[in-house]
């Protein structure tokens, strides 16, 4: 772990198509860099946000041939930048492992050094299905394939673990990431309005003063195609939960410098990773029968 640096969180509106996608994050990946940023990170579904199935998986390129992913591998090693890219949409059925004629996808982020190397992949572990009570449904899982992997990754400055959007609600991922040694969380996503007004900010909080970690959260913002509106907000959380940035609506990157020591200083006050015990799983008690 070495020096301190500026950290970057995109926010922006996916289109349902690759080309525009691609133009409006690598000009907000070079506006952060031109103001500072070291380490940039792009919401999840940085690809596309199509939400018509079958077109999804009709756009969705495997990982060789994925065209997003080239551009911005090569926008980090045009601008030197560290660049979490929160995820795309990455066609399997030509990975291996994958019964053949399948054609499910993976959620995946990636991690690029200013190389343009790709250092690390996360798939997201769990699935968004969900039925929201103003009558918004999703089932992620027809579509996906969940991951099955915790991934940390090594960075200039610390570990990072990374994660993405609907894992926010899993809080022993981040436990066993932070105590297999991670200094920083990931989190990119793409918040529902209705979840993300109830829920964003508390649970970006908690996950920070959990594991004495920064959080790093970029997000989606606006209204995409098919109607489907997401929550902004992108934050950037110290490891005593305070907010050190908060996008609140619009286009555009949020910034905020980030101090090392606060890590060690947050977990030497409140060092609960070290102490965790094990314990029994708990048993139903057999319910009473209610008087006659």
């Amino acid at each position: 772990m070495s020096g301190a640096f500026t950290v970057s969180c995109i926010q922006f509106t996916s289109a349902r198509d690759y080309e525009p996608n691609i133009r409006v994050v690598s000009d907000l990946v070079r506006r952060a860099r031109d103001g500072g940023a070291d380490f940039v990170m792009t919401p999840e579904n940085t690809g596309l946000t199509e939400p018509v199935g079958k077109l999804r998986r009709e756009k969705a390129r495997d990982e060789a041939n994925h065209p997003v992913l080239a551009a911005l591998r090569e926008v980090a090693q045009e601008t030197g930048v560290w660049l979490l890219i929160g995820s795309l949409a990455v066609d399997l059925s030509r990975e291996p492992g994958t019964a053949g004629g399948e054609h499910r996808l993976a959620n995946r982020s990636y991690l690029v050094d200013p190389g343009g190397a790709v250092v690390a992949h996360y798939d997201k572990i769990h699935m968004f299905d969900v039925d929201l009570a103003g009558g918004e449904s999703y089932r992620e899982s027809n579509a996906f394939r969940p991951g099955g992997r915790a991934v940390l990754a090594e960075t200039p400055w610390g570990v990072l673990g990374m994660t993405v959007c609907y894992d926010l609600r899993f809080p022993h991922l981040y436990r066993t990431l932070a105590q297999a040694g991670a200094d920083f969380l990931a989190i990119p996503s793409a918040f529902t309005v209705p979840t993300g007004k109830a829920h964003w900010h508390v649970l970006l909080r908690a996950r920070a003063i959990e594991n004495g970690c920064f959080v790093f959260a970029p997000a989606q913002w606006g209204e995409h195609a098919e109607g489907r509106r997401t929550y902004g907000h992108s934050l950037i959380v110290d490891p005593w939960g305070e907010v050190l940035a908060d996008a609140g609506e619009g286009v555009g990157i949020v910034s905020a410098r980030i101090d090392l020591a606060a890590i060690a200083k947050a977990r030497r006050m409140v060092p609960s990773l070290q102490y965790d015990r094990p314990f029994t799983e708990p048993a139903l008690a057999a319910r009473p029968l209610a008087a006659e």
